[in-house]
């Protein structure tokens, strides 16, 4: 019999999102729990528990055979407890169920991607530019479709969004408490994407307004995103591309939130570059990152398989370490953060004029 999946107890509170993961270990589990929420099972037993096999025939569309075997693979998982045949959701998913936006984006993201590690993996390895040419990886996140409008355009820039959002709004609690951005007055969030990041920071410090620097239809989309919060007002977008435009003044804080990975060493390095001769005098950059990727204690789940599929692009926190040093800043500090992978955040400040 499988062991239940528990509650990691020596969760911090606001790591506690952190608990999905324990629901997307293996690529057969999680496509189990994608089906129970496709027909309508995980809705079913939230508002009727127990409920017999019977019952959920009524509600989902599957034979006995089918529905059984099912059930079966999620009480193997740790979703779901049989009960002298009454099923209930296990209280550990009903935790998980908590970030159910989060789960459902994991589920999604590495479905999406499973075909590029089963067939493609060795190209990954072996030969890095023919993995690029072929990868769902990189046709999902091509940036170029963010450039000029078109209803397929704003279809595939919306798709990864709702993906990168959906991160970056749980990945924001551990920024928020790895710095204290209560000293800043006004944020530039370079490559900011829907602006989740900022919009998590201004909801904690009512003093600050930020601006989001991205390509067009991303912030197009970003001001749909914020429009309905009542932080829109403190939230602007700059539509610019910082490979060519130049970084607007005016701001104590420039921020790089999981976009320096994206690019090469030299164009990360040009990017801080540009933010620093931007920044005013006394001003700070971050840069918030996931690290090198360590597999050697365990298999990653299958939650981290798109993660795993960037591993050559995170980078050490000595290297961004390492350029604000040659652009002059002072009182470096990088503090390491653990979610599901390691992150950390690195600061400098401009010296004062």
């Amino acid at each position: 019999m499988a062991t239940p999946v528990k509650r990691r107890r020596d969760l911090d509170p606001d790591l506690e999102f952190l608990v999905v993961d324990d629901f997307l270990r293996d690529l057969i589990g999680a496509r189990a729990l994608k089906s129970a929420f496709e027909l309508g099972l995980i809705d079913h037993l939230l508002t009727r528990h127990p409920s017999t096999l019977g019952e959920l025939g009524e509600t989902v569309k599957a034979d006995r055979m089918g529905l059984t075997f099912l059930l079966d693979l999620l009480t193997g998982a740790g979703v779901v407890e049989n009960r002298n045949g009454g099923y209930s959701l296990s209280a550990a998913f009903r935790i998980a169920l908590r970030y159910r936006d989060l789960l459902e984006a994991k589920l999604d993201f590495a479905g999406y991607l499973a075909a590029d590690y089963l067939e493609l993996f060795t190209g990954l390895i072996a030969d890095p530019p023919g993995f690029m040419r072929r990868a769902r990886l990189f046709q999902l996140f091509d940036y170029k479709r963010s450039l000029e409008p078109s209803v397929e355009n704003y279809e595939r820039t919306r798709g990864w969004m709702r993906l990168t959002t959906t991160l970056t709004r749980y990945e924001t609690r551990a920024c928020l408490k790895a710095w204290d951005f209560g000293a800043s007055r006004a944020m530039l969030d370079i490559g900011g994407n829907s602006g989740e990041f900022v919009l998590q920071i201004c909801r904690k410090h009512a003093q600050l307004r930020a601006t989001v620097m991205d390509l067009p239809l991303v912030c197009d989309i970003g001001q749909e995103h914020v429009l309905a919060e009542p932080e829109r007002d403190r939230i602007a977008f700059l539509k610019g591309d910082i490979r060519e435009d130049a970084v607007p003044p005016g701001f104590d804080l420039i921020s790089f939130k999981s976009m320096l990975h994206d690019w090469p060493e030299a164009s990360a390095r040009e990017f801080l570059s540009r933010a620093a001769a931007a920044l005013e005098p006394g001003g700070t950059i971050l840069i918030f990152e996931r690290a090198p990727l360590d597999v050697t204690a365990q298999v990653p789940p299958f939650s981290h398989l798109p993660t795993m599929l960037f591993f050559r692009s995170y980078r050490a926190p000595a290297i961004y370490v390492g350029h604000l040093l040659a652009l002059g800043f002072t009182d470096i500090q990088t503090r390491e953060v653990a979610l599901e992978v390691p992150f950390f955040v690195v600061t400098g400040k401009k010296p004062a004029a």
